[in-house]
C-alpha cells in the first residue's frame, strides 16, 4: 500500500504510521528523503499552470474588448454626446425649462472646473515637493561641505536633511520628530539653523565627514591638546586618554561647534 503524503491533522494518520510523519506548515508530511523536494516543485508546477491559464483568460478577454470597439472613434463618441446633449437642451428651451436648463450647465460646469483645479493642484503639490527637496538638498550640502563631507555621504546627510527640514517662507527650517513644532537652536529660543543641525551632525555621525570634519581641528600632542578656535587649546576630553565626561558636557553646552570638532579629532 502506498504511503499518502500529506494529512490535514495527526488524528488521521494510522497509529502505526504516526511516528513517519512531521508537522510542516500547518500540516503532517511524509518524513522521506525526496519528498519534500518533489512535492514542492508539483506545487510549483500547479502554480504555473494558474498563471498561465489565468494570461490565456486575460488574453481572451482583452481580444474580446478589442473585437466589440473595433472600428469605434473615441472622439466621434464624444462628439455624438455633446451632440446629443445640445439638442435634448434645445428640447428643454422649447418647454420653458430654463432653470433647469441653467441648473444643467452649471453642473457640468463645475465638474470641468473642479477636474482642472484637482489636475493643477497635483501639478503644483509635484513641483512644490521637488523645489523644497533641491533647496534643502542645496542648503545642507553646502553647510556640509565646509565641515568635510565625505562624496560618499551624498545621499545620506541629504535624507536626513528631509526628515528634518521643510520649507517655510522659501527657507528650510527644522522640525521636530512630531512634524509640527519647530526645533529650537543652540540658544533654546531661536529656530535651528542648518549650521547648527550640520555641526550637530558632525558629532553624532563623524563617519559622514572626513577626519578633520569641523574647520580645521587637527590632533595635538601626547597629552591630547586640540587646537581650537583661534588661538585656543584646549584638551580634547573626547580622547581615549584624556576621557573627562564632565568637560565634554561643559564643552557642548558652552560651544557645541568646538566640541563636535574634538569629537570627530578624537
Amino acid at each position: 500500500m502506498a504511503l499518502k503524503y500529506k494529512f490535514k491533522a495527526r488524528e488521521e494518520i494510522p497509529a502505526e504510521l504516526q511516528s513517519l510523519y512531521v508537522e510542516r506548515e500547518g500540516a503532517w508530511l511524509l518524513d522521506a528523503e525526496g519528498v519534500v523536494e518533489k512535492a514542492r516543485v508539483d506545487e510549483l508546477r500547479a502554480k504555473v499552470d494558474e498563471f498561465r491559464t489565468s494570461n490565456v483568460t486575460l488574453t481572451n478577454e482583452n481580444a474580446e474588448l478589442k473585437k466589440r470597439f473595433e472600428g469605434i472613434d473615441p472622439e466621434e463618441v464624444k462628439r455624438l454626446g455633446e451632440e446629443k446633449r445640445r439638442l435634448e437642451e434645445e428640447q428643454r428651451l422649447k418647454e420653458g425649462k430654463f432653470a433647469e436648463v441653467l441648473e444643467a450647465r452649471l453642473k457640468n460646469a463645475k465638474a470641468d472646473w473642479e477636474k482642472q483645479l484637482s489636475t493643477v493642484t497635483s501639478e503644483r503639490d509635484v513641483l512644490t515637493s521637488r523645489l523644497t527637496a533641491i533647496q534643502i538638498d542645496q542648503a545642507v550640502v553646502a553647510e556640509a561641505t565646509k565641515r568635510g563631507l565625505r562624496p560618499t555621504a551624498l545621499p545620506d546627510i541629504t535624507s536626513r536633511a528631509r526628515l528634518n527640514f521643510r520649507l517655510v517662507n522659501g527657507v528650510p527650517q527644522a522640525f521636530e520628530a512630531d512634524g509640527t513644532t519647530v526645533r529650537a537652536g543652540r540658544d533654546g529660543i531661536t529656530p535651528m539653523t542648518m549650521a547648527e543641525w550640520v555641526d550637530a551632525l558632525v558629532a553624532d555621525a563623524p563617519h559622514l565627514f572626513e577626519a578633520n570634519a569641523g574647520g580645521g581641528a587637527t590632533g595635538g600632542s601626547s597629552g591630547g591638546a586640540v587646537s581650537g578656535v583661534g588661538n585656543r587649546s584646549v584638551k580634547n576630553p573626547f580622547r581615549k586618554e584624556s576621557w573627562n565626561l564632565t568637560e565634554q558636557m561643559k564643552l557642548q553646552k558652552s560651544d557645541p561647534q568646538l566640541a563636535a570638532r574634538l569629537k570627530a579629532a578624537a
